[in-house]
């Protein structure tokens, strides 16, 4: 991905969650492996999506960026500053440019707070602004993502999921950031709301420029708001390029196996593809396997992909692929 114009690069982030056993004195006797060694870089105003299943890593990869999770080792350059490497005021100041979605609507509201101080709250936190124009900015916030301005002196649950989702939107938006994490903002939502919160986002990234790390597992969705697509497999990372070029031309047998599996609306079509069933169950990332992550259900795995784990190297323009044997 060219480097012009790059607001988010991540190089060899690393996160890893220790396990200890004892009571008083408490021994390290292992480690999680949730992000092991992962690059990628995202341009101003575009949408990167990062797509793989429950458990490989996209949510811990989203929160380590914000720095919600401080990495065992790496770098995360925002805008310019590696947030890895400061610490207190500063690090204070540098989150007012990022923000993130969270997955439930209905688990990341206070309950106990009203609509009008959960999207003032980091207004008065930061002192940003006073009292009179916080409610002036909560109203036009709550506008800007379609909810009456009247709601703001109601509770959480007297909303709907996608509602309380609009919800946390506004609240994203409430300090102007540069960058919002939307970690599967859609998932705990019907159908036809997904497509609202979607639409949604995409309006708000034109109108302010926004850019998104756009994590989810609906490769449907992703195709549509993203323009780059990343895909995540026990941690790492095994494929990244254009959004186009990685639903037309899949290198990664992981990702070939999850886009078989995406339902398409021709009958005819769909009655021809050959589909891809992996075997097995996802390894532990406790004790992940040697060489290639995914050579325990690859149905093309050799005796090289167990020996030594393979280079994400660009082996397309712009396509990058985790694999010996892609060509």
């Amino acid at each position: 991905m060219a480097e012009d114009n790059v607001i988010l690069r991540v190089d060899n982030l690393v996160k890893h969650f220790p396990i200890t056993r004892g009571i008083v004195i408490q021994k390290q006797v292992g480690a999680v492996h949730a992000v092991d060694g992962i690059s990628f870089s995202v341009k101003r105003g575009e949408t990167l999506g990062l797509v793989g299943e429950s458990g490989c890593g996209k949510s811990t990869t989203g929160r380590t960026v914000l720095q919600l999770y401080r990495p065992t080792s790496g770098s995360v350059v925002f805008d310019g500053i590696d947030l890895v490497k400061i610490k207190g005021e500063e690090l204070r100041h540098m989150r007012r440019k990022m923000q993130m979605i969270f997955q439930d609507p209905y688990a990341s509201l206070n309950p106990r707070m009203t609509v009008g101080e959960i999207v003032g709250e980091s207004l008065v936190v930061h002192k940003i602004a006073k009292k009179n124009e916080i409610e002036e900015r909560v109203a036009n916030l709550l506008e800007l993502v379609g909810l009456n301005p009247a709601f703001s002196s109601r509770y959480p649950h007297e909303f709907s999921g996608g509602q309380r989702q609009r919800i946390g939107v506004a609240r994203a938006l409430a300090l102007q950031p540069a960058l919002i994490v939307c970690d599967e903002p859609i998932s705990a939502l019907d159908v036809s709301i997904q497509a609202q919160v979607v639409n949604l986002l995409e309006d708000l990234q034109k109108q302010f420029n926004l850019t998104y790390l756009f994590i989810a597992h609906d490769l449907s969705m992703v195709r549509h708001i993203s323009k780059h697509v990343a895909v995540m497999y026990l941690g790492v990372l095994v494929e990244m390029t254009d959004r186009d070029e990685l639903y037309s031309q899949p290198l990664h047998p992981y990702t070939q196996a999850l886009l078989s599996a995406v339902p398409i609306p021709d009958p005819v079509a769909d009655s021809k593809r050959q589909r891809t069933i992996l075997e097995g169950d996802v390894p532990s990332p406790v004790n992940p396997p040697s060489g290639c992550r995914f050579r325990t259900r690859c149905p093309i795995a050799e005796a090289q992909c167990a020996e030594s784990r393979p280079e994400f190297r660009e082996l397309r323009p712009g396509h990058f692929v985790a694999c010996h044997l892609a060509k």
